[in-house]
């Protein structure tokens, strides 16, 4: 994982894809500002793990380059896909709301640039905004009947 700079073009993808998830669609210029003053960007090499199964989640997911895929642990040894996430996809929203370990390990398929809002920064984004904090709980929510039915 290597931070990168987030540069005016970065500012101007972030915007661009968040405006295609749906929590992010209805929000104000303003609003979209305080939140990309708080995100990271990072850059990720094929192979690598973005997060892991049964870690703490510490941080919420908006992917802007590149894909990843999305597994979880059966058994012992055995792992299942359930999906790949590409531009525009989020992840992490269940464990920072419900502050309960990681349900899936994300890894990087191949090279990819992900933004980054850590729970601490997440928590001040929801303290200021509780229409995001709903909606933010709606998509948790809508996540878990998806891995529940995949099951």
């Amino acid at each position: 994982m290597n931070k990168l700079p987030l540069t005016d073009a970065d500012t101007v993808l972030f915007t661009h894809v968040v405006k295609k998830i749906n929590f992010f669609a209805s929000m104000n210029m303003g609003l979209l500002e305080k939140i990309l003053a708080r995100i990271n960007y990072y850059q990720y090499s094929a192979g690598e793990k973005v997060c892991k199964q049964g870690d703490p989640g510490d941080a919420f997911y908006v992917i802007g380059e590149g894909k990843l895929a999305v597994s979880i642990r059966e058994a012992f040894l055995f792992s299942r896909t359930l999906a790949t996430l590409s531009p525009g996809d989020c992840f992490g929203e269940m464990a920072l709301l419900d502050r309960k370990p990681r349900n899936a390990t994300v890894t990087s398929a191949e090279p990819s640039k992900v933004f980054v809002l850590t729970v601490e920064q997440f928590d001040q984004v929801l303290a200021e905004n509780p229409a995001f904090k709903q909606e933010m709980k709606r998509l948790a929510n809508d996540r878990q009947f998806e891995i529940d039915h995949k099951k």
